[in-house]
């Protein structure tokens, strides 16, 4: 995934002078009024000087200030999002909030216009017509697993998550040729997945392996699906990849439901039925009249 002109501004932030850095917390809390602005504007705005402007715009590779205000005036025209930013020390709530949530949007657009719907297709077919459905994954991986099982386990299939390498590599050898192992990785090269994978494969069982381009996770799946985020692991900064690896489980379990028509809305309905008995039921305070 090409990194974003704000996202590269973001990650230079350490390397900027501090005269400088305070011009670039300004472009990135208000990228969209700073296309607008001349250099007087950002300065006084930013509370620098005119030289300093410059300064910060050759210090991101830029020419000048129409070269920095061009440049992110071609990605906000691209992006609804103003990519992804980092989380500093100064912050306020409203500010680092505001920074999650614009950097989760940004990744699901690109995620979503790279991913490959025929991709999806061959996912869908292989789960649909699997006797049983394994989740793999490890660490930041494994609670995105146990999220999917859920989704599929609603729909009525037979699915498993495994998070422990030695249960793991128990499970892909009662596999058969009839079933599909989804392996999650948002780094795509984990030693213990990677040993379960061949296990899976010694067994004949399929895999759906979620994973970056170009890694030995998506290399071992029958259907590869490439989900290239760039995560920066401080910590102030959200784990974006994890968010995508979900929003495509939840692509992956809507062509499923579609496959199974009327069944699969007959066993959601009941379902929706069985779990009512493990609500309480809530009534607002009867007020006493006077």
């Amino acid at each position: 995934m090409a990194t974003s002109f704000t996202q590269h501004i973001s990650d230079n932030l350490d390397n900027l002078r501090r005269s400088e850095r305070k011009v670039a917390d300004y472009v990135l809390a208000n990228a969209t009024s700073v296309i607008q602005m001349r250099i007087v504007d950002l300065s006084t705005e930013a509370e620098v000087s005119e030289p300093t402007v410059v300064r910060f715009c050759r210090a991101i590779g830029c020419d000048g200030f129409q070269d920095f205000k061009l440049k992110l005036a071609q990605q906000l025209a691209s992006s609804p999002t103003i990519g992804q930013i980092a989380v500093t020390d100064s912050d306020s709530s409203s500010a680092y909030t505001t920074k999650v949530f614009d950097t989760s949007i940004d990744v699901l657009i690109k995620v979503r216009d790279q991913v490959n719907a025929s991709v999806i297709d061959e996912a869908v077919k292989l789960i649909f017509n699997a006797r049983r459905v394994d989740f793999f994954g490890f660490g930041g991986s494994a609670p995105v697993a146990a999220d999917a099982q859920h989704r599929l386990l609603r729909l009525g299939l037979a699915t498993h998550t495994y998070s422990d390498p030695h249960i793991q590599t128990m499970a892909a050898m009662s596999l058969r040729s009839n079933d599909v192992v989804i392996a999650i990785s948002q780094s795509g090269r984990t030693k213990a997945l990677l040993d379960s994978l061949r296990e899976v494969k010694r067994r004949g069982a399929k895999i759906i392996s979620l994973s970056p381009s170009d890694t030995p996770v998506l290399s071992q799946g029958d259907v590869q699906i490439k989900i290239d985020v760039n995560d920066h692991f401080d910590v102030y900064s959200p784990l974006s990849s994890r968010i995508a690896h979900l929003v495509i489980i939840d692509a992956i379990a809507a062509g499923v439901a579609q496959h199974m028509g009327d069944n699969g809305k007959t066993h959601i309905a009941k379902l929706k039925q069985s779990l009512r008995g493990h609500r309480i039921n809530y009534h607002e305070p009867t007020i006493p009249s006077n």
